[in-house]
């Protein structure tokens, strides 16, 4: 079985090698905070102190993080990961990161002979805990059958989006498209609730109509059961949005609704929801209307 250093165990990374171990791979793993390692210890996890070690004499390393920063200190800070690559090693970050980032990283990864593929994914936490998330990879086709198992144990599908760069930004516009989602949903939600329309009866509305969407499966009855514990946090979202809204600022684009989008989920965070689902955005509604969706006053 291949050897694989994991690095970054937070809401995603934790499932994920955790089902790896599951499966019987050889893992290795590292996280900023050293008490995230200990109950993947207890599966057989091996503890490292460092990127570095994590990723020293392995297989393959799976990077999932935060954010830009975080993932430029995991590869090129003290005791980074880039000291332990070697030829024939292959790198996979799952992370949702800037194009220019990536691109960044793949050249320095290619550089020391390895291999390198962007797959961000999606699914949340259910689908990183079911082994069911959805991978949209940047990078060699060839890469990427060469890892067929690992995609497999830990995802039920993989989509080649293009060269390396390419599964940041498939990630980022699709992104886009939850964030607009989810404040519609939260927006249809305050006016039906506003009106004296049962929240129940409108969710099932919308989930039989046209207006049915993920975000209404995934979010409707934790909406209306006021259950903001975390899928996907709101600051995670934001962050997103934000990397979004730089992507179409550097190509001239116009993004009104992702900008929208942006200044809402801004709201949210400013009002200290940062930290709760995304689906707390709707809170800054439940403010505006003066009233519970679920139908009980605040």
């Amino acid at each position: 079985m291949k050897k694989i250093g994991f690095i970054g165990l937070g809401t995603m990374g934790a499932p994920m090698a955790s089902n790896l171990l599951k499966q019987d791979y050889d893992v290795t793993v590292y996280n900023r905070t050293h008490e995230k390692c200990r109950p993947l210890a207890e599966q057989g996890a091996s503890i490292a102190e460092t990127p570095r070690e994590a990723a020293e004499g392995q297989d393959l390393v799976i990077t999932m993080v935060s954010n830009d920063q975080s993932i430029r200190d995991v590869f090129y800070g003290e005791n980074g990961l880039l000291g332990s690559l070697t030829s024939g090693m292959t790198v996979i970050d799952c992370s949702t990161i800037s194009e220019s980032l990536v691109k960044e990283i793949a050249s320095a990864v290619s550089g020391l002979g390895a291999s390198f593929l962007d797959a961000p994914v999606t699914g949340s936490k259910p689908a990183a805990i079911d082994g069911t998330l959805v991978f949209m990879v940047g990078g060699d086709a060839a890469v990427i059958e060469a890892q067929a198992d690992v995609f497999d144990t830990l995802g039920k599908k993989v989509i080649h989006m293009g060269p390396n760069g390419s599964g940041a930004v498939a990630k980022l516009a699709h992104n886009t498209i939850v964030g607009i989602n989810n404040l519609a949903l939260a927006e249809g939600f305050a006016i039906a609730a506003k009106s004296g329309i049962p929240a129940d009866n409108f969710l099932e509305l919308v989930q039989l109509g046209s207006a049915g969407s993920k975000a209404a499966e995934l979010k409707g009855r934790k909406i209306i059961e006021g259950d903001f514990s975390n899928q996907f946090s709101l600051a995670l979202m934001l962050k997103d949005l934000k990397l979004a809204s730089s992507l179409t600022d550097g190509v001239g684009m116009p993004s009104p609704m992702l900008n929208l989008a942006k200044s809402l989920f801004q709201a949210g965070a400013s009002e200290g929801y940062g930290d709760e689902d995304l689906s707390a955005v709707v809170k800054c509604y439940e403010a505006w209307i003066g009233q519970k969706i679920g139908g009980q006053q605040p």
